[in-house]
């Protein structure tokens, strides 16, 4: 699931749109999931937009980012990232919208989020014959990239609401279940050399719920079983850490990724 970096193959990457999976793009994309959590609640009831105006508010501001990162020729951190927080932010409140705003109970919209995310890959399998992110180098796998992408925050948002708050176990339990499913995947492809492909693609599902249960353990309030550091600060903090993270690799070129038929 991490690659390791290797200048000479920086050296002679082919556009790659996506970045190398080491350890600094598990920190990144954990604390993403996390901003995704924290910072949908602030802008619904810190800023007391609502779900409503926050979902369509996020939702434009994605599709500039997307159209920004679709523009692009070759793999740009920044907007690679922003992009990622952004539709952490829409998959949080896609879920949020079916539950609150149309009671669809959380047992549904987990399986038909697991349908969605089974047929993007289907779709993208039938097309492309690979589901690899180590060649998003044609603008149709990018699309199927991302439309996966968002499919897993939705899903891994609504798998996190359903074991922590629909049955019960808390924020600190939950975070812990999903911590130990991504230890068994990890497991999986390092001893028993589990698909790399199907590895990533599991662990990328259950690292969403895993930074939603802990973003809510630090910010929600303490009848709610959480930390209580309020949204704004965990936030804050989170997307600092991510703005530290990504101008570093933005420096050194850590995270490049060279583009393959890799399945």
């Amino acid at each position: 699931m991490i690659t390791t970096y290797d200048p000479a193959h920086a050296r002679a990457q082919m556009l790659n749109k996506v970045p190398a999976v080491t350890l600094f793009f598990w920190i990144i994309k954990v604390m993403a999931t996390t901003v995704g959590e924290t910072g949908a609640d602030f802008l619904i009831f810190n800023l007391r937009l609502g779900l409503t105006y926050t979902s369509l508010l996020a939702g434009a501001v994605l599709i500039a980012a997307l159209v920004l990162q679709l523009r692009t020729r070759r793999y740009v951190p920044w907007i690679y990232w922003v992009t990622v927080v952004l539709i952490s932010v829409v998959g949080t409140l896609i879920t949020d919208n079916l539950t609150d705003n149309f009671g669809v109970r959380l047992e549904v919209s987990t399986a038909v989020f697991a349908i969605a995310l089974a047929a993007v890959f289907a779709l993208w399998y039938s097309k492309e014959h690979t589901l690899s992110i180590h060649s998003i180098d044609t603008r149709r796998r990018e699309l199927f990239y991302w439309a996966a992408i968002l499919v897993t925050f939705a899903l891994g948002t609504a798998a996190g609401d359903l074991v922590g708050e629909r049955w019960s176990l808390g924020y600190l339990v939950s975070g812990l279940i999903f911590a130990g499913l991504i230890a068994v995947v990890a497991i999986a492809y390092y001893v028993f050399k589990l698909n790399a492909v199907w590895a990533f693609w599991l662990a990328y599902i259950l690292t969403r719920p895993l930074g939603a249960s802990f973003g809510d353990l630090l910010s929600q309030s303490h009848k709610d079983g959480g930390l209580a550091l309020g949204t704004t600060g965990t936030s804050l903090v989170f997307v600092a850490v991510i703005v530290v993270l990504v101008t570093y690799l933005s420096i050194t070129k850590r995270d490049v990724a060279v583009a393959s038929d890799r399945a």
